[in-house]
């Protein structure tokens, strides 16, 4: 399992280092897309850090996250050997790149070292027909994981910034409840978490269910289509609200205050609807591995 470590040492480095293709394309037509000059010139900052880091192969940020894996594994291989060996490589390529140790106790505020420790990095395994693993990994942010949120329908909204998305401030269990909710997440996290933001939505039933549905979102491309056609037409009208009626910093005028929306759903039981949204910055760390 060697080769399998060293490989996963090699993804962290890429992650860490590299903002994926997709990320970078939709800075630069954000860039295009501006009139305020100042606005202007800091996505194109933004974009000048995404390359320096690429060229320098150094961190695109001092917070290199919490790395979350999604392994899809093909019987017959030991679910617990690919998690041994995440764990193995995720120290290995803590010293290596460096990556900041961000493990910390909760109880005590130490740190573990080596960005190992209880339920730390996360795993999600599950098996698959395919021949090959495949293992996704994204390095979330601190702060954006901290503007992460869920909401139980029917909620009052603290703000009602698009009109029509709400009936008396209560967002209902409807797509307009669900709109309303995401607006109000976004409203809440101006000028926190590094706008353009990437948004992650799970709508279902259960709350385990949706916070895995919404962080799941993120693996997803900038520009692809959701399969479900109903899905594909929320993401983009959530995303035309964000953009048209929020500025991603408080006097900070933009036209793009995110740069994607995805958006989950799961059945749920008939008492319960949750909507769950994550957050992740524009340094929108993920990556593939096959093997």
């Amino acid at each position: 399992m060697i080769k399998l470590r060293d490989g996963l040492v090699e993804l962290y480095k890429k992650v860490a280092t590299s903002i994926p293709k997709d990320i970078e394309d939709a800075l630069r037509a954000a860039v295009q897309r501006e009139t305020d000059e100042t606005v202007k010139e800091a996505l194109a900052n933004t974009v000048g850090a995404c390359i320096a880091a690429r060229t320098g192969a150094t961190a695109i940020c001092d917070d290199s996250g919490l790395p979350i894996f999604y392994a899809r594994v093909p019987k017959g291989l030991s679910q617990q050997m690919v998690r041994e060996v995440i764990i193995e490589a995720t120290g290995r390529a803590t010293e290596k790149i460096p990556l900041r140790s961000n493990a910390i106790d909760s109880l005590t505020g130490e740190a573990a070292g080596g960005n190992v420790g209880t339920l730390f990095p996360m795993i999600f395994i599950e098996e698959t027909e395919q021949s090959t693993l495949t293992i996704d990994l994204m390095l979330r942010g601190g702060t954006s994981e901290h503007l992460s949120v869920s909401y139980r329908l029917p909620e009052e909204m603290s703000a009602e910034p698009v009109p029509g998305l709400t009936t008396a401030g209560m967002a209902e269990r409807n797509l307009n409840g669900i709109r309303a909710c995401v607006i109000d997440a976004v409203m809440k996290a101006q000028g926190k978490g590094c706008p353009p933001y990437i948004i992650g939505v799970g709508v279902g039933g259960a709350k385990e269910q949706v916070a895995l549905l919404s962080g799941r979102q993120l693996l997803r491309k900038v520009h692809d289509v959701n399969p479900d056609p109903r899905c594909a037409a929320l993401e983009a009208q959530i995303l035309d609200d964000i953009n048209t009626h929020i500025s991603g910093t408080p006097g900070f005028a933009g036209k793009t205050t995110a740069l994607a929306v995805k958006v989950g759903v799961a059945h749920r039981h008939p008492e319960s609807f949750l909507v769950d949204i994550s957050f992740s910055c524009w340094a929108h760390r993920r990556g593939r591995f096959i093997w």
